[in-house]
């Protein structure tokens, strides 16, 4: 069965904010953790269930039609999840396949999983909870991911206890490098943001931010970089919760980093970071993803501490100052979008 636009009990989200955002796509796992065996994962609320079962990619309603229970408890025999409870089991497309009581008996569509779309993308599995006929032109893109020369490298994902609009706005704010990323490639000595100017796009908008402050790790920046090399980062917002962050460091060197805040709820966001880069490719794969995680905790406690929690789109609602001009840009993309409060309490 297809999925309905209908938000889940208990939802967290204003009702028409959520039928807004069910139709965007978001990471749910990454690619390498989802096998046979069910996955849980929660998306807008949504439990799912994800699995792979002769080589296809499933992304269902973690509920079995029969009674009721969660299929994560569940097992997969090679033919499919199997249903703790009576032993249904679910196959491709998460049509139901057997019924262990009535082995005999012709097994109704009724019995079918609820299912959406699943793509494998950026080394994750992505899903959209009410796909539109245009989903696929609206899938998030990431920049040199399959470019020859490039290192592919996928993070574990962070749960962060916030909005996903205040991750987002977090990851592209330039203004805060100064003050809370220090002790990872930022110099407490270079707080000034130079202007830059957002340009509107058709799925969000992009800007290129020019300064010298640099990217390599704090302490190992000596003969790497001159001193006054001006660094290009340019940021790719897709409305509403993925962005892409292209450095551009000497040499033709480049490091892009995608930012995809999947919302679990109005009040959690596991984040998925996957990395394409094409230097240093002898660090351990390891240390990249130690050295990102630190980057993630520093900006963790201001984001889980920010008020109000939802992001005000109402821009009379907070001051600004210049640097602020991708959060303003990124604020009234969502209300272009139709987004009002995203909670409902």
């Amino acid at each position: 069965m297809s999925a309905t636009l209908t938000p889940p009990p208990h939802c967290s989200f204003d009702v028409d904010d959520w039928q807004r955002l069910a139709r965007h796509w978001y990471p749910v796992a990454k690619a390498e953790e989802v096998g046979e065996r069910p996955y849980k994962a929660t998306l807008l609320d949504e439990p799912l269930v994800v699995y792979r079962v002769k080589g296809e990619l499933v992304v269902a309603r973690d509920v079995c039609p029969h009674r009721g229970v969660p299929l994560t408890l569940g097992t997969h025999d090679g033919e499919g999840v199997v249903c703790p409870y009576h032993g249904l089991r679910f196959g491709a497309g998460g049509r139901c396949n057997r019924v262990p009581s009535s082995p005999d008996q012709p097994i109704p569509a009724k019995l079918n999983l609820t299912t959406y779309p699943a793509v494998e993308r950026f080394g994750l599995v992505w899903t959209c909870l009410a796909p539109e006929e245009d989903a696929a032109t609206t899938f998030p893109t990431m920049p040199h991911w399959e470019d020859a020369g490039f290192q592919q490298i996928v993070c574990p994902p962070v749960d962060i206890a916030c909005f996903a609009g205040r991750q987002v706005e977090g990851f592209i704010d330039v203004a805060h490098f100064a003050w809370i990323h220090t002790e990872t490639f930022a110099d407490p000595d270079k707080p000034e943001v130079p202007p830059y100017a957002p340009v509107e796009t058709a799925y969000g908008f992009e800007v290129d931010y020019r300064s010298t402050v640099g990217n390599y790790p704090v302490g190992s920046m000596d003969g790497r970089a001159p001193s006054e090399f001006e660094w290009l980062r340019h940021f790719e917002v897709h409305l509403p919760f993925t962005a892409t962050l292209t450095i551009h460091f000497p040499d033709d060197q480049r490091l892009v980093i995608m930012n995809a805040a999947s919302p679990v709820s109005a009040r959690k966001t596991r984040l998925f970071a996957p990395i394409a880069r094409n230097f240093d490719l002898h660090i351990p794969v390891e240390d990249v993803h130690a050295f990102n995680l630190k980057i993630f905790e520093e900006d963790r406690l201001m984001v889980e501490t920010q008020k109000p929690e939802r992001l005000p789109l109402d821009l009379t609602m907070e001051a600004h100052i210049p640097a602020d001009r991708s959060s303003i840009a990124y604020r009234r993309g969502l209300k272009r979008m139709g987004f009002g409060q995203f909670f409902l309490v």
